[in-house]
């Protein structure tokens, strides 16, 4: 997790930075939307107005708080997403009677997965970062990287807790 040190030296002038971060902008943009890839679409959209919107928004500085606002945003829902997503799938192995009957257990493969989610967005996103060569490009592209794949799998994960 070498990156989150990285991110936390280049987002450290920005949080004293006020910043103009809305995430209705992200919510209005989705309830325009009934499709999961067209939802998708709101992912980085409430981040740009930031940075339009805040002084110096087009800064490094100023990128790297509004893409981290975001984040963070993606990220609170991603959480409470994949809690409702467990307590059905839990509810679905009582119901189906998993272990007795010789299933897969929903809990067991949801919890799986997303730990194999995160290995990969991580790896993924230093990836990117690394398209920089240690330039300052390298913290807004790894903020953005997670914003959108944190932002993709929370929505995948509401319409899994919603389906289930």
């Amino acid at each position: 997790m070498r990156w989150m040190a990285i991110l936390l030296v280049m987002a450290g002038p920005a949080a004293a930075q006020e910043l103009s971060f809305d995430p209705m902008i992200a919510e209005e943009c989705e309830e325009q939307r009934a499709e999961l890839s067209e939802r998708e679409q709101c992912i980085g959209w409430a981040a740009n107005a930031c940075m339009e919107n805040t002084e110096g928004g087009g800064s490094t500085v100023g990128m790297n708080g509004c893409l981290d606002a975001e984040w963070q945003y993606w990220d609170a829902r991603l959480n409470q997403h994949y809690k409702e997503a467990m307590a059905r799938a839990k509810a679905f192995d009582v119901d189906m009677a998993t272990a007795e009957n010789g299933l897969l257990s929903a809990e067991e493969t949801l919890r799986g997965m997303q730990r194999a989610w995160i290995t990969f967005r991580d790896a993924k996103c230093e990836f990117v970062r690394s398209q920089w060569s240690g330039g300052t490009g390298q913290g807004p592209a790894m903020l953005s990287c997670l914003m959108q794949e944190t932002g993709r799998q929370a929505l995948w994960l509401q319409v899994q807790a919603e389906g289930m």
